[in-house]
């Protein structure tokens, strides 16, 4: 008998085949909110908040050095730019403490490149808003200091506003890297962060995002005793759990990170995680930003449960010569958080971006994730699957 062939868009348009579908990306969607933070990968930015120094500053730290110069020659979108046109999910604030107001008000440089005879510098702040007592957010003091947020309170209402605007988005994690060096003896002293200023650090998160909307510490730990042992037993929390939340991280190795630890083991009470050895009480997130000689490494704590941020780029190196291998590796790596200085290319220099194919923003880990997934935004769900 011959068969005779079904009408394929008719069934296609039939109540049935929508049912079908509709049945699917139910699935397909039930999938994604299981899926954990550390099943994941996103693109973050690194110092998000940087804008290119005026000429005459990098003509003055090219005076010191040539290398250094060329790498501070890059720039971010505003804040909440980056998230909705480039899809982050990562984002970096380096912080100063100034807790009597004034302390980077009024930078040094401008004065030593008027003394060279070099063009003048505009004012980075003609608000004022740096004479304020509280947590600036710049690079380098006295010479790269210009930024899109002036304070950390700027920058995390900048965040909060848009995560308010977008209730279902992968949790944003914020780098907090906290200053205290003096690079060049030339330069402004900085405040040092001791315990008074790390416990106003948490104070001043929570005057702008309510505990509730933080994924802490005690929330991964729960009745575990280590931050490893919970990540052993349950594991992170689901999509599902953490949509509309923001993760806090401490960039610090120094002193600066005992001094947070001091009095709260396992980071108990603690809104930041922290960057620590894998055996530590309060181990679960971790940087390691050379993703070609530490490759191997990666890999291994991304199958250990880890959350890993590493570098895509640094110094505009890669992308001044195109050179895709750091990132290439990168993204195979597994790292979690895929920081970089270009979530699109800086024509001046080449074609060189970071970013997931079809314009995903949240994508299944390479190492531990579904495969299933593959090709799927797991920042929106099922209806934003792409073709493979």
């Amino acid at each position: 008998m011959r068969h005779r062939w079904v009408n394929l868009p008719r069934l296609l348009a039939s109540p049935w085949a929508a049912a079908i579908a509709l049945g699917l990306l139910a699935g397909c969607a039930t999938r994604i909110e299981r899926v954990r933070l550390n099943q994941v990968q996103v693109i973050g930015t690194h110092n998000s908040y940087h804008l290119r120094a005026h000429g005459s500053l990098l003509a003055l730290v090219a005076m010191w050095s040539p290398e250094l110069a060329r790498g501070l020659d890059y720039s971010h979108r505003p804040l909440p730019e980056q998230l909705s046109r480039l899809g982050v999910r990562q984002i970096e604030l380096d912080c100063f403490a100034d807790p009597k107001g004034g302390l980077y008000a009024d930078p040094q440089g401008p004065k030593a490149a008027a003394a060279l005879g070099l063009p003048p510098v505009p004012k980075q702040d003609p608000a004022g808003r740096l004479r304020a007592p509280g947590f600036k957010v710049l690079h380098v003091q006295d010479v790269d200091y210009f930024s899109s947020v002036l304070t950390l309170n700027e920058g995390l209402r900048q965040v909060r506003a848009w995560s308010e605007q977008h209730p279902r988005h992968f949790p944003i994690f914020i780098l907090l890297e906290l200053k205290e060096d003096q690079p060049n003896p030339v330069l402004s002293r900085p405040a040092p962060f001791g315990e008074r200023e790390l416990d106003a650090l948490d104070a001043e998160i929570l005057s702008v995002f309510p505990r509730e909307r933080i994924l802490t510490p005690d929330d991964v730990r729960g009745r575990a005793a280590t931050l490893p042992e919970a990540l052993r037993r349950h594991g992170w929390p689901t999509l599902k759990a953490a949509r509309g939340k923001v993760i806090f991280g401490l960039d610090n190795e120094t002193a600066v990170r005992e001094h947070y630890l001091k009095g709260h083991p396992a980071l108990a009470g603690r809104l930041l995680f922290v960057n620590v050895p894998p055996p530590h009480p309060a181990a679960a997130w971790m940087e390691d930003n050379d993703p070609i000689a530490d490759f191997d490494r990666i890999q291994g704590l991304v199958k250990a449960g880890f959350l890993v941020r590493t570098r895509a780029d640094a110094d505009t190196v890669e992308a001044r010569a195109n050179d895709p291998r750091r990132r290439d590796r990168a993204l195979a790596s597994g790292a979690q958080f895929l920081s970089t200085d270009y979530p699109e290319a800086n024509p001046a220099f080449s074609s060189y971006a970071v970013r997931f194919e079809d314009g995903i923003v949240v994508r299944t880990n390479p190492v531990n994730g579904d495969p299933s997934l593959r090709g799927v935004d797991l920042e929106q769900g099922a209806a934003d699957r792409k073709p493979r």
